[in-house]
């Protein structure tokens, strides 16, 4: 009976090391946050790099725990949003040259609205990027309407109502930013779509959306965006025939590791300003992997999701 207490003892002491065992708490800093699970629920103007160093966060003494991807055997990760983000824009400003203003994007595509929650409280950002219609639509009534919005996602002709929707009722366009216009066919519907709207609402002048033309400088099939060699001729068409739309730049997803595609972009931007009688077009390009080599090539938009937010769990996309 004596043995039968003492192997029942060992055992519920080792079940309790390995319970323990499961979480893993890492605090990088006091500025961490502690969330609740969120289950499936699910900036204004450009981030200078050089204020990025004086930019405060509120202290706290709590991590933010998240619920982990399959990559990571069910244990849960800790994100410190606000440590990542000082971190983000310590490393954009040493990458900037001659302190150029770089915009950071915060993708939070698959993430809960907490998260963007304590970026904006804790982080001070208020520039989000999204790649999913519906999951934008969701999210953009439960943040402050400083908030700019950047859709970064493939948009289909039919799907632009919807992306439009939550900024026409008081033709808030200002709040957001399409980058991936890749046809003339998708920035027609959304030029009409907004003069719509626009003339429903007995607005005298057409309010403008910011885009961007997504070029493909990988050749990849995969990707969407228009060849370098016709971005010159669907930016004159853009501007000539969508009045409701400004050009606001080019944006690439280019293949990994190859900063050739970084050059190709900044060379179609060059040659578009030029032609078109040197207009200021921005370069959307870098993500969390490589932000800092594509601002030293001229990037003025980064995007930059899971160093900032941790890996996505994409089970929660609708």
């Amino acid at each position: 009976k004596e043995g039968n207490e003492s192997l029942t003892m060992r055992i519920r002491a080792s079940t309790t090391t390995l319970a323990c065992l499961a979480w893993t708490r890492v605090t990088t800093s006091t500025l961490a946050f502690q969330a609740r699970h969120c289950g499936n629920r699910h900036t204004r103007s450009p981030f200078h790099a050089r204020e990025a160093a004086s930019i405060g966060t509120t202290p706290s003494t709590t991590t933010y725990r998240t619920m982990a991807t399959k990559a990571s055997d069910g244990e849960d990760a800790v994100v410190d949003i606000a440590a990542n983000v000082e971190m983000v824009k310590e490393n954009i400003i040493k990458a900037s040259p001659t302190g150029a203003s770089v915009r950071l994007v915060a993708v939070s595509k698959t993430k809960p609205i907490e998260m963007l929650q304590q970026a904006y409280d804790q982080a001070n950002i208020r520039v989000f990027g999204e790649n999913y219609v519906q999951e934008l639509a969701e999210k953009v009534p439960q943040l402050p309407k400083d908030v700019t919005w950047h859709f970064i996602g493939s948009l289909q002709s039919n799907k632009v109502n919807v992306l439009l929707r939550p900024f026409l009722p008081d033709l808030s366009l200002d709040r957001l930013v399409l980058e991936t216009v890749s046809s003339l066919k998708l920035a027609s519907k959304l030029n009409n779509a907004i003069q719509t709207a626009s003339e429903a609402a007995g607005q005298g002048e057409t309010p403008k959306l910011k885009i961007f033309v997504q070029v493909n400088t990988s050749g990849e099939e995969s990707k969407s965006g228009v060849a370098p060699d016709e971005v010159l001729a669907l930016c004159q068409a853009i501007v000539a025939e969508c009045p409701s739309l400004q050009l606001q730049g080019l944006m690439t997803i280019g293949a990994p590791g190859d900063e050739t595609c970084l050059d190709s972009l900044a060379a179609c931007r060059d040659q578009v300003a030029t032609a078109m009688g040197n207009v200021a077009l921005e370069l959307s390009m870098g993500m969390s992997g490589d932000y800092e080599l594509a601002i030293q090539k001229g990037s003025t938009n980064v995007r930059v999701g899971s160093t900032i937010f941790g890996a996505r769990n994409y089970s929660n996309v609708k």
